[in-house]
């Protein structure tokens, strides 16, 4: 598959992993880089100020290296943490590919300064258009239907992709609803030039999540998802748990930010994601849930999507023949 998106990043298909807080380590990202794709570590879940922190996201760059040959990401979620450190560490590194999420991109990009490709996932044509004049080389954009934390809009990925394809020129990766090749090739005749997925490289073997969450993945229908954090004005689809329902209770009675912040840390999340408690903390996860039926090696994943495209491709062929 050839876009300029496979152009730019040197991968053979335009298929990226999300940044997966705690669960994209280096093992995961090798393994969707080696099959064709661009993997990503997270740096989520990683204390950003700190020098443990920074040598642990070395240690990870590393680890991958010996993984892989082949081309892969950083990503890093800007906004509540000084990234300095660690994004030192990427360049220091020689890391290829930056991605930046859920924050200004401008100062970041500037100090990259072209020596590592940079993806800016955004959520519509204005964030769009920003990372665009701040120099982003490509940008991801999310839909409603997505995991994790999206746009306030509530627009769907159908509709805000050729919206976002219209409003820049960089390329555009589409993000959201999407875990099978028929979704990629959607994405493809939407304009996009590429996808990137969260939910369906959660539900891998190389994923660092606890089997819990996996298999609560295996088991959500597209209704077993839900909307949190709106009242903070950062709205994220997770599993429908206990504790995610708790939680929107207490947003919808009004409770202040100093009240909710608490109950949103990343070390609740981590209770659910790392050690499985589901009720007791929350988790990411998009409404492709309900499209995801195993847990394949991610190379498979990738594998698998390509020839799900092409298969696709040949009935639309036959259909316009």
């Amino acid at each position: 598959m050839k876009t300029r998106v496979t152009e730019m990043l040197g991968i053979a298909y335009p298929i990226v992993q999300g940044g997966l807080a705690r669960v994209a380590k280096a093992e995961l990202c090798a393994a969707v880089s080696e099959a064709g794709g661009l993997g990503q570590i997270a740096t989520a879940g990683l204390d950003l100020a700190s020098d443990a922190g920074a040598a642990s996201l070395r240690a990870e760059i590393r680890r991958c290296r010996a993984l892989t040959r082949k081309p892969f990401g950083v990503n890093f979620p800007l906004g509540r943490m000084d990234i300095t450190a660690m994004l030192e560490v990427a360049l220091e590194e020689r890391v290829p590919v930056i991605a930046l999420t859920a924050g200004n991109p401008a100062p970041w990009i500037k100090r990259i300064n072209g020596a590592a490709k940079t993806l800016v996932l955004i959520a519509g044509p204005e964030l769009a258009k920003k990372a665009e004049a701040a120099g982003a080389d490509m940008v991801a954009t999310v839909g409603y239907e997505g995991g994790g934390h999206l746009g306030r809009s509530d627009e769907t990925t159908m509709i805000m992709v050729p919206r976002v394809v219209r409003a820049v020129s960089i390329p555009v990766l589409a993000s959201g609803g999407i875990a099978t090749g028929q979704g990629l090739l959607a994405a493809l005749a939407l304009g996009a030039e590429g996808v990137e997925m969260g939910t369906r490289f959660v539900a891998t073997q190389e994923a660092q999540a606890h089997a819990n969450y996996k298999a609560a993945i295996l088991a959500a229908e597209p209704s077993g998802t839900m909307i949190i954090k709106r009242s903070l004005g950062q709205p994220g689809r997770a599993l429908v748990s206990a504790y995610a329902q708790a939680l929107l209770a207490r947003e919808n009675a009004g409770a202040p930010p100093e009240e909710l912040i608490p109950m949103i840390a990343g070390t609740v999340n981590a209770i659910a994601t790392d050690e499985g408690r589901m009720d007791e903390g929350f988790a990411w996860a998009g409404q492709c849930a309900g499209l995801i039926e195993d847990l394949p090696p991610a190379g498979e994943v990738v594998r698998r999507l390509v020839a799900e495209a092409e298969a696709q491709l040949g009935l639309l062929q036959n259909a316009f023949s």
